[in-house]
């Protein structure tokens, strides 16, 4: 789950990191107001997305004046980033930068830990930096049995500076930033740049976080904070209903059982030189509400030109499923051709269930995959 640079901003400033004053907005005259009441010189308007390359897309920009700040409010308000449009922006007072820095906390999965990323190119895409000069990329991984003592954090910090006063600064930022990453299951906190002023105090002029979705259920305070894009609605919709769904952009609508099963079965679908529209795992049940559900789910995607069943019958009843899908077709008009494959328990009472119905049953998961890969390809 993302959170917005003014979301993040707001966590940091709980947790004592230092960032500047700043005022959400989402019109040209509320950020007046808002460089108004501010007092500040300058000021910097960000546009607020849930993406990166704002600040290459024009989605950044410095103001010093009233019509400056409505003129600028303007443009970054009619913008379109990377498919977000622009429908807040961040007023921020601006600060005079001696130096960036790139600070991070991430989980690595093959390291089984979390790990600190710095590095003295900050302001910049991190990963060009990694691949251009990987030798200016410092990674501490954090046991979690330790964390981040002092020695620590003052460790690593003199791995950006030299001096005691910024190495005690970055030290605590770095605690508290470690703290807030923990404490509010995040999988990644990043401050990109971390800057130097001329007084030699370090602020975080951005601020990135995202979470772990499946620790929301112990983060009630960061769980309201999602947007959610039209696909997540999507597949948090399908979450609450029992099944997995994962939005893809094929043509081939799968309903599958099992994780394993489905993805074998898109990977049978590529073989056959097709594309699936979906992971959809409707798990071990023999709910056949769950099968309607599953089924109105798949045929509201446009993009889907056939569906491809295939149900393994352990726990999840053959028959069960195929009453489900009559039903379904009881409740939903459609004329998208539905193919459906069923082997284990009661596979022959579902088969004798579909016989004489609009389905095409096949026996086999290669037959199945062919049929449906046929008929998206005659469909175009």
């Amino acid at each position: 789950m993302k959170v917005h640079e003014y979301q993040a901003k707001e966590l940091f400033a709980a947790y004592g990191i230092p960032v500047k004053s700043h005022r959400l907005c989402q019109t040209a005259h509320e950020a007046v107001e808002a460089y108004r009441s501010m007092g500040a010189e300058e000021v910097v308007l960000k546009a607020q997305v849930l993406t990166g390359g704002r600040g290459k897309a024009g989605g950044i920009k410095l103001a010093n004046t009233v019509e400056e700040v409505e003129n600028k409010a303007r443009q970054i308000l009619g913008m379109t980033i990377k498919d977000y449009p622009v429908q807040k922006i961040l007023l921020c007072e601006a600060e005079d930068i001696s130096a960036e820095f790139y600070v991070s906390f991430v989980v690595d999965r093959n390291q089984k830990s979390v790990v600190l990323i710095m590095s003295t190119e900050g302001g910049v895409e991190i990963e060009s930096v990694a691949w251009e000069a990987p030798e200016k990329i410092h990674r501490h991984s954090i046991d979690p049995l330790i964390g981040l003592p002092d020695f620590l954090a003052r460790r690593y910090a003199f791995c950006l500076f030299s001096q005691i006063d910024e190495a005690n600064q970055l030290a605590v930022i770095l605690q508290k930033l470690y703290k807030l990453f923990v404490e509010k299951d995040a999988s990644l906190v990043e401050v990109n740049p971390l800057v130097l002023t001329p007084t030699g105090k370090l602020v975080a002029i951005d601020a990135k976080m995202t979470f772990d979705d499946n620790a929301m259920f112990r983060q009630p305070e960061i769980e309201p904070l999602a947007e959610l894009s039209e696909e997540e609605q999507v597949e948090a919709s399908a979450k609450a209903k029992g099944f997995s769904y994962v939005s893809l952009n094929g043509e081939i609508g799968c309903m599958v059982n099992g994780a394993g099963l489905a993805m074998a079965t898109m990977d049978m679908i590529k073989l056959q030189g097709g594309t699936p529209a979906n992971f959809l795992d409707i798990g071990g049940s023999s709910n056949p509400r769950k099968v309607i559900e599953a089924m109105k789910l798949l045929l509201s995607d446009s993009r889907v030109k056939v569906v491809l069943i295939n149900i393994f019958g352990g726990i999840t009843r053959c028959d069960d499923v195929a009453t489900g899908l009559l039903a379904a077709f009881n409740e939903i008009e459609s004329d998208i051709p539905v193919i459906v494959r069923l082997t284990g328990t009661n596979e022959n009472e579902g088969r004798e269930l579909l016989k004489g119905s609009r389905f095409l049953v096949a026996q086999t998961m290669c037959e199945a995959t062919r049929k449906a890969v046929d008929i998206a390809s005659k469909s175009y």
